[in-house]
């Protein structure tokens, strides 16, 4: 007798998050950054000195935690609603893509802050994966050609795209470089996540 094969057994499973899913990772990683600054405020704020120090050794593991760490209230509460907003828009297309875009982006933004910040700084906050994510959700549509990407990406433009002068150098202070390297990362991410099987597959005739 031949073996019965279910008409669902090749359909896709189902990868992405539902919308209330990607909502619960979203928050769950912003308040985790709230309840590390409150750990850090008990502490002494002694927790932003493990922050990225340029081409020091021991900053290098500053990679690591900087995107953790943020210097008061303020600063945390600044990144928090585009984070937020960001982060949510990246995880609805799968937690997978997020945890992959974001490890880009971290990498990348950190080791840019080592090798090009100035000296006897230390680097933290957040910020680069604001602007690694936002530049991410800009370019992703015109390497995948989903028009709803590509039309998310404009709306994501029109909100946040006044954000992008913050590559440049400008306020005392401000990790500009975290800036830079971060929306460096989310471009590289744009290019190296993108479905180009997908695409292909909806092109080629037969």
């Amino acid at each position: 007798m031949g073996a019965v094969t279910s008409p669902y057994a090749s359909q896709p499973v189902r990868t992405r998050p539902s919308w209330s899913g990607a909502l619960m990772v979203i928050v769950l990683f912003v308040a985790t950054l709230w309840a590390i600054e409150v750990v850090d405020v008990v502490l002494g704020n002694t927790l932003d000195e493990e922050g990225v120090q340029p081409r020091e050794g021991e900053g290098l593991l500053g990679v690591l935690f900087a995107p953790l760490l943020h210097a008061g209230w303020g600063h945390l509460a600044a990144n928090s609603v585009p984070l937020l907003v960001l982060g949510f828009l990246i995880l609805v297309t799968g937690v997978g893509h997020w945890v992959s875009v974001t490890a880009i982006v971290w990498v990348v933004g950190g080791l840019g802050v080592w090798l090009t910040g100035p000296e006897n700084t230390v680097h933290i906050g957040a910020s680069v994966l604001v602007f690694g994510w936002l530049v991410h959700l800009l370019l992703r549509g015109l390497f995948t050609l989903r028009i709803g990407q590509i039309a998310l990406g404009v709306v994501v433009f029109l909100i946040y795209g006044g954000a992008l002068w913050g590559v440049l150098p400008g306020q005392a202070g401000i990790s500009w470089q975290g800036h830079l390297f971060g929306a460096v990362g989310g471009a590289l991410a744009a290019w190296l996540t993108a479905d180009r099987g997908a695409r292909r597959r909806r092109t080629t005739p037969g």
